[in-house]
């Protein structure tokens, strides 16, 4: 679990497009080593990797490590809890998407077919 000093708000992330593992670390107050354990286990948590293997997150990959970090420590997930719940979720807005990408296709359909009865 954490330990007491960690209980602090995590700061807000800035406006970037990427960010280096040090700056991932001290936004969501998570030792390097640990995020790069959990690229490990993590499947979806993927950083670019450029010169010199550096890694390089994007905003939504800072995000993913503060969920991670929530369902682990906060919430009292194992590593494979997490996963699972990470991916479900996935799973859940993707078929989420996908019907609200038939519902808009379905709606431009009926326009087009008021469209083709008009005289």
């Amino acid at each position: 679990m954490l330990d007491p000093g960690s209980n602090r708000e995590l700061s807000p992330i800035p406006a970037k497009r990427y960010f280096t593992i040090g700056e991932v670390s001290e936004l969501c107050d998570v030792k390097q080593h640990v995020l790069r354990y959990w690229e490990s286990e993590f499947p979806s948590l993927n950083p670019v990797k450029r010169r010199g293997n550096r890694r390089y997150y994007q905003r939504h990959e800072v995000l993913m490590v503060r969920q991670i970090r929530s369902l682990l420590y906060e919430n009292g997930y194992t590593i494979g809890g997490a996963r699972q719940r990470l991916e479900g979720e996935g799973a859940r807005e993707e078929n989420a998407m996908s019907a609200q990408i038939v519902r808009q296709v379905r709606s431009e359909l009926e326009d087009v077919l008021q469209l083709l009865r008009r005289p």
